[in-house]
């Protein structure tokens, strides 16, 4: 059990960063209720605090700024952010803009951000800038990742000393078995999705539906691990510079639920690294935990899905 400290009793934060407490609600593994407070002790004693969103959750953005703001005025070792949002090629782009080199405007024309950057992940890099904290560009550069979608694992022996520095290093683990399981299930269902949807609209349109090339299931899995590895890596090269340090990573949930994905690979770069992950899900069933939702996280945090989506 994490031992607890006591938090700051006072935090005042811009409004358009708080989420709005009748917006979510949290739950232990175990779907007990549990409370943000209780989150941030578990967190106290953790080298890394995964934070799995929907990328489209404004909810989940806003809890993000404030466990991040709150981590850092309470726990007092160093703190870092590291983001999926950016791809390691543009670790030096974004260096320049935290140490003041560059305008955001030149920022954000070379770094590639997602689309969403400025609703859902700017408070955060902000507030890194404003308090020199580190950010880390975690991500594996999707040129890399389609590669291997491509040709698998083998295809990127190709690349030249320069290329591999951007991502993890070869030959990274392939996933472990629950989440392959997982990952192969999903794409499944995506592509029993996709093919009802084009059959639906095929008959409102009475012409015949599109045949898509079928991707290999086996390489899909391979660039997905390239991704996790990847951001495992990154994690716990930080972690090896400064060994004291507590970094507070946001990725998709998919890619840290139960433990998985992420946390597999870093296990592997740094044993016995601490982990606290917290999935933030957007359900209907909201406010209520469901079976479904066990063990997804260290914690899991529902949120109002009816509110406005961000992209």
């Amino acid at each position: 059990m994490p031992s607890l400290i006591r938090i700051a009793p006072v935090l005042v934060f811009a409004s358009s960063t708080l989420a709005a407490a009748d917006a979510y609600r949290v739950y232990r593994a175990d779907g007990s209720p549990a409370a943000l407070e209780d989150i941030l002790r578990a967190a106290q004693s953790q080298s890394v605090v995964f934070l799995g969103e929907n990328h489209d959750d404004p909810t989940a953005h806003k809890l993000q700024v404030e466990i991040f703001r709150k981590l850092y005025e309470t726990r007092g070792a160093p703190l870092a952010l590291s983001l999926e949002m950016f791809e390691r090629d543009v670790q030096l782009v974004l260096n320049e803009f935290l140490a003041g080199l560059i305008p955001e405007d030149q920022f954000l024309a070379a770094a590639r951000p997602w689309k969403n950057y400025k609703t859902d992940y700017k408070p955060l890099v902000d507030f890194a800038k404003e308090k020199k904290l580190p950010v880390i560009a975690a991500n594996a550069p999707r040129r890399y990742v389609s590669r291997v979608g491509r040709e698998g694992a083998a295809g990127l022996e190709a690349l030249s000393p320069q290329a591999r520095q951007w991502i993890a290093p070869l030959p990274y683990a392939e996933a472990s078995p629950p989440y392959g399981d997982k990952f192969l299930k999903l794409m499944e269902d995506m592509r029993e999705q996709a093919r009802k949807q084009a059959e639906e609209e095929a008959k409102k349109s009475g012409k015949p539906a599109p045949q898509h090339p079928q991707r290999d299931p086996r390489k899909s899995l391979q660039s997905q691990s390239l991704w996790d590895a990847t951001m495992a890596f990154s994690i716990a090269e930080h972690l090896m510079r400064e060994p004291a340090a507590q970094v507070v990573h946001l990725n998709g949930s998919f890619h840290t639920d139960q433990g998985l994905g992420i946390p597999d690979h870093l296990r592997r770069y740094r044993p016995g690294t601490s982990m606290l992950v917290v999935t933030m899900v957007s359900e209907k069933s909201f406010p209520n935990f469901e079976p479904s939702m066990k063990d997804r996280g260290d914690f899991i945090v529902v949120t109002d899905p009816s509110l406005p989506r961000t992209q």
